[in-house]
């Protein structure tokens, strides 16, 4: 008598789990609203998840331009940026025009690398380690160091370092503007700026932060002003608080004359072939 009640309570239990499953199952959607439409835009997407668009990765991205397809037209997804066909497919599928330059990133290094050492550095070679040293080895305290901290993390090989000046070199066709390098930049001279930037402004001494015993270097920049009242095009205008140029490149002629007036030679074309 006990084996069948113990029987009769098993079976019971399992028709009412059964039953709770079943319940479970017509009444709870056997699709998450939205995934399909998710999963769509994600197997169009590159899939590094480089972080570029500042999401965590390529999902998160497809996540978040689902529910806003706006995003789409102005986030930075560099590796897309080479494929019109893909953009085209995401244009429709979302329902949005992408445009393609204003999503174009490149790092910009904003050091000439002219400020001299003032000691030599033996420590961990990294520029974290080396700027809790007096600020780094070299004159300028806000100088790139050359320690190879950005060139390590780039995934495209688009980083070098120049052995001699001991500054980072970006190669603008490796680039794909995944801000990885700015953000491992202890010093914050790598800037992600715009790909159809055409003039590059190579320093990041702030006028506001002298630091006694140390100074600028023979090109950085002054703030004379001269490159801001040289061009005619209105494509300088001049930041009051931080006292240094902003570059506006889509009234850019590639005229130089603001490089030709700049007196520590700070400023240069961006690009190699850019200029007259």
């Amino acid at each position: 008598m006990d084996l069948l009640i113990t029987i009769v309570l098993i079976a019971a239990i399992g028709l009412l789990c059964g039953l709770a499953i079943y319940i479970v199952y017509i009444s709870v959607p056997h699709k998450v609203p939205g995934l399909k439409k998710i999963d769509e835009i994600n197997k169009l997407l590159p899939g590094m998840n480089c972080g570029a668009c500042g999401y965590a990765g390529c999902f998160a991205f497809a996540q978040q331009v689902v529910n806003n397809p706006q995003l789409a037209a102005s986030a930075s997804c560099p590796v897309l940026l080479g494929d019109s066909h893909v953009v085209k497919q995401l244009e429709v599928a979302l329902g949005v025009t992408i445009d393609a330059d204003a999503m174009s990133k490149k790092a910009m290094v904003r050091c000439t690398g002219a400020s001299e050492q003032v000691f030599e550095y033996t420590g961990i070679p990294s520029c974290k380690a080396a700027i809790l040293i007096a600020r780094g080895f070299k004159r300028c305290p806000f100088a790139c160091l050359g320690m190879g901290d950005c060139e390590r993390v780039c995934k495209y090989d688009a980083i070098t370092i120049d052995p001699e000046k001991r500054t980072a070199h970006i190669d603008y066709v490796k680039c794909t503007g995944c801000g990885l390098c700015a953000k491992e930049c202890p010093q914050k001279l790598i800037e992600m700026v715009p790909g159809r930037t055409t003039i590059a402004f190579r320093c990041n001494y702030p006028e506001l932060k002298n630091i006694p015993g140390r100074e600028r270097c023979e090109n950085a920049c002054i703030h004379c002003r001269k490159c801001f009242k040289a061009c005619r095009y209105e494509a300088i205008s001049w930041k009051k608080e931080q006292a240094v140029p902003e570059f506006h490149p889509e009234k850019c002629t590639l005229c130089g004359e603001c490089i030709e007036v700049c007196p520590n030679r700070t400023l240069e074309f961006f690009k190699p072939g850019f200029g007259k």
